[in-house]
C-alpha cells in the first residue's frame, strides 16, 4: 500500500505521464469534460466536495508549471477565487482568455481533473514545465 502522496491511481498516472508543455486542466464542477481527451478524472462528489483549491494544491505538489491560463470572467465574477489562484503562481506567466475559448483550449489537454467546486469560472489550464 502506498503510504502517502496521491493515492488515486488515475491521477498519479496522469501526473507521471505529463511532459513539458502538456496542458492539464483542473476544473470546477460545471466545466464540460471533452470526450476526445483520454484522461478525464472526475472527483466531484457533491457540491463543493472536493474544493477546487484543495485539488489544485494537491496537483501542484507533484508537477512543475511554467504558465497558467484562466478565463477572463473570473476577475469580475469570482474575484476572491481569482486572488486565491494568483497567490499560488507568483513567478510565472498568467494568460487570460474568454471562457468559451478556454473550453476549446481544454480539448487539447493531456488530462482533465474535475473538482466539486461551485464557484463560477474556477478553472485553470496548467502548462507543464520542466524540472531541470
Amino acid at each position: 500500500m502506498k503510504k502517502g502522496g496521491i493515492l488515486n491511481p488515475a491521477l498519479a498516472k496522469l501526473l507521471a505521464e505529463t511532459g513539458h508543455t502538456d496542458y492539464l486542466v483542473v476544473t470546477d464542477a460545471g466545466l464540460p469534460l471533452p470526450e476526445n481527451v483520454n484522461t478525464r478524472i472526475d472527483f466531484a462528489l457533491k457540491p463543493n466536495v472536493p474544493r477546487f483549491l484543495e485539488l489544485l494544491d494537491t496537483v501542484l505538489e507533484e508537477i512543475v508549471v511554467e504558465k497558467i491560463i484562466l478565463a477572463e470572467e473570473i476577475k469580475v465574477v469570482s474575484p476572491q477565487m481569482h486572488e486565491e489562484i494568483l497567490k499560488r503562481f507568483t513567478n510565472i506567466p498568467i494568460e487570460y482568455m474568454p471562457h468559451v475559448q478556454l473550453k476549446e483550449a481544454s480539448k487539447q489537454a493531456r488530462g482533465l481533473i474535475r473538482s466539486g467546486e461551485f464557484t463560477p469560472f474556477a478553472n485553470v489550464i496548467l502548462v507543464a514545465g520542466c524540472a531541470y
